[in-house]
């Protein structure tokens, strides 16, 4: 899988966000599939884009170079996934990082006889010479509008010929090339990206919906034009937009939040949920009420999970789960379920369903045995990554508390028992008596 990143002059929103997750939980599922003999075995490549105009300009309003933009931006994207139970690509490629692999690009591309030269610009690409220009986006070629990153320029010999090396501006950053210093174009950094990490040919391709055109048809021309027709990706995936007032989230419209922002008030796992309640290639038209719905249907998962593990002691460890299930619990209904919503071009929506028919048919009812149940949540919490929290540990006042309630309550001293809980409450611990012990969580 090849997934383009984000253009990191800036810190990541939602938009991008909901891009890593939707490929995240591709990823995932995939692996767990690999698990039933069927050989899934994933290569995930996300790029970051460390140089181009907008990089440029940031810097310069900055006054810091442009390595040391990327620098500080690119840590702070980690970050944020990380919050989101995004797993690390297998390759985080850098585009300056392979500069010399994209001249080489550009260089099979001349011998292919389908770039020229605009003298003081740079290098093109000749949509012409593509004969299915085009066919990503499901549009002719006399009928595509322009569209790129950069002003039209009628020097091209048609209007959607795209640079693919362009020629040094005075304090701008360059690099050598046989055509002349320079960097290297917007969509050329993938196709050469891609090509040394994986191949001629691969997989999955992937990106958000804007990119459908003009950047992933560029990208198909480039690579067809050097590697032949049925080269280069062999599934094309597209997330849809995160709109507001149904305006697509950017930057550039100036209508957007930041990943930070949202994480100041909403745990990772409550905005991970927000994205799977929605179809991957769906747009998802966020507000408010819909973390707040998140959040509400997160906390009803965890709730049941800790009463799963009061009644049963720790998760097990799990594994893929095998449809077994003891008398009591029979997983292999909701395996089933689970995975033909999944296998349904990956309907994560659907997928929710089964967690919440499975709460409903489980309840908090003990006499079925937990530690079967939780393992069927820790294998398709390999693909989702919202139904466990990470454990934490309480600081030694608070189990203080909760240890001196507990001696309360077998001394039926009621009153006390009940103003210690008041005072956890006040320190954001509440506490919930089962007939398997008191529980306990942060509110």
């Amino acid at each position: 899988m090849y997934v383009c990143g984000p253009t990191v002059y800036d810190v990541g929103h939602l938009g991008h966000g909901r891009s890593a997750v939707c490929f995240d939980v591709v990823r995932r599922y995939l692996k767990y599939r690999g698990c039933d003999g069927k050989g899934y075995r994933v290569k995930f490549v996300s790029n970051y884009t460390d140089i181009d105009d907008k990089m440029i300009n940031r810097a310069r309003e900055e006054k810091v170079s442009v390595p040391e933009l990327a620098a500080r931006i690119i840590p702070k994207y980690e970050e944020d996934y990380a919050a989101l139970g995004i797993l690390p690509p297998d390759e985080a490629p850098r585009a300056t990082s392979y500069i010399p692999q994209m001249v080489e690009f550009v260089e099979r591309m001349e011998k292919a006889g389908v770039i020229y030269v605009i003298e003081g610009d740079g290098v093109y690409f000749d949509v012409s010479k593509a004969s299915s220009y085009g066919k990503l986006s499901g549009q002719k070629l006399e009928d595509l509008k322009v569209g790129a990153r950069v002003k039209e320029n009628e020097a091209k010999r048609n209007p959607h010929d795209f640079v693919v090396w362009k020629f040094a501006k005075e304090g701008e950053p360059k690099w050598s090339s046989p055509w002349g210093e320079g960097r290297p174009g917007w969509h050329l950094e993938c196709s050469a990206m891609s090509w040394k990490l994986l191949g001629e040919k691969f997989d999955i391709h992937g990106g958000g919906g804007d990119l459908t055109f003009p950047h992933h048809e560029c990208e198909i021309a480039q690579s067809e034009s050097v590697f032949g027709e049925g080269s280069f990706a062999q599934y094309w995936m597209h997330n849809g937009f995160i709109t507001i007032n149904k305006e697509k989230m950017s930057k550039s419209l100036g209508n957007f939040f930041t990943i930070r922002d949202i994480l100041g008030r909403y745990s990772g796992q409550v905005v991970r949920l927000m994205f799977l309640q929605t179809h991957y290639a769906n747009p998802i038209e966020f507000s408010e009420e819909l973390l707040e719905q998140a959040k509400a249907s997160l906390a009803r998962v965890h709730d049941f999970v800790r009463n799963l593990k009061a009644s049963s002691g720790k998760a097990s460890g799990g594994g893929k789960a095998s449809g077994g299930g003891d008398k009591k619990f029979d997983a292999k209904p909701f395996v089933e379920a689970f995975e033909e919503a999944m296998n349904n071009d990956f309907d994560t929506s659907g997928a929710l369903g089964v967690l919440f028919d499975l709460i409903k048919h489980v309840g908090f009812d003990t006499s079925f045995k937990g530690e079967s149940v939780i393992g069927f949540l820790e294998s398709i919490d390999e693909v989702l990554g919202i139904i466990f929290m990470k454990e934490e540990d309480l600081d030694e006042e608070i189990k203080t508390l909760i240890e001196a309630r507990e001696k309360a309550r077998t001394e039926k001293d009621f009153k006390k028992a009940d103003q210690i809980r008041n005072d956890l409450l006040k320190k954001g611990i509440e506490l919930e008596d089962t007939s398997n012990g008191t529980i306990w969580k942060r509110i």
